[in-house]
């Protein structure tokens, strides 16, 4: 569904990203991982057009997405979530979810004052089920501003989700989450997977990647440096040397001589 050939993005002489080969396969969840400043969030950025690639080609089933504008490539089947939380403030709950699902495709379908006042029935169903996607079905007509942390990175999920993508890529939406929190995110994850949407996940947090991803590409410097299962990834002394300092072989020679 998505390949990567030789993307790089480059901000003056420091090389973000440096000819990253990536694949995604239709309906897997896919992990991107690395140390910060690895070149995780620029991969995500450079995906849905946010940056111009420096060199590079992203293409999105069959079809070559650069110098498409971050709207066209929604409109092909790309949603994201951020970082810092971007959600709109000044709406309720119910409407972040409303303005994501009214696509060009759905005010053609239905018509745009139908859409605008939420008449439709099918309108209705569908938000309600993002609503409980995200478990904020009781807070539906509360203010975004007003949500809890934690409540406000479930709404953006959910929100992403509500753009019906193919693809979505998830940019570290566990920050700040308590354990159970996590823990239930995973099972989102899972689910929308399930409903047909394919996943690429940025995260910080080992236990949700280990937990629900089926590949994992690891990023250091802008290059990758490992791929594989997320047991091959978590064996692989390339990887722990760049998260710990320290190799397998050099552990197990501190433990020899200890």
């Amino acid at each position: 569904m998505l390949e990567l050939r030789g993307l790089s993005k480059h901000f003056g002489g420091v090389k973000a990203l440096d000819g990253l080969d990536l694949s995604v396969r239709e309906g897997e969840i896919f992990g991107l991982i690395g140390p910060n400043g690895s070149g995780k969030s620029t991969a995500i950025n450079l995906i849905c057009g946010v940056y111009a690639e420096s060199a590079g080609t992203v293409r999105f089933s069959g079809q070559v997405m650069n110098g498409k504008a971050p709207h066209e490539r929604l409109r092909a089947g790309i949603a994201r979530t951020f970082q810092n939380i971007r959600l709109f403030p000044n709406l309720t709950v119910w409407q972040n979810l409303w303005v994501a699902q009214n696509s060009p495709r759905d005010v053609a379908a239905q018509g745009f004052l139908s859409r605008w006042f939420g008449a439709t029935r099918r309108t209705r169903r569908e938000l309600a089920e993002l609503l409980e996607l995200a478990d904020l079905g009781h807070k539906g007509d509360e203010l975004a501003s007003n949500l809890a942390f934690g409540e406000q990175r479930r709404l953006e999920f959910a929100r992403a989700a509500a753009a019906r993508p193919r693809l979505l890529l998830l940019d570290e939406p566990a920050a700040g989450m308590s354990r159970q929190e996590i823990e239930d995110l995973g099972g989102r994850i899972r689910g929308l997977r399930d409903s047909g949407v394919t996943i690429l996940l940025v995260e910080h947090v080992m236990e949700l990647v280990m937990g629900v991803t089926e590949q994992i590409a690891v990023l250091n410097f802008g290059k990758k440096i490992a791929f594989g299962t997320p047991g091959e990834v978590q064996r692989n002394e390339a990887v722990q040397e760049a998260y710990l300092g320290t190799s397998a072989s050099d552990s197990g020679a501190a433990g020899e001589g200890a």
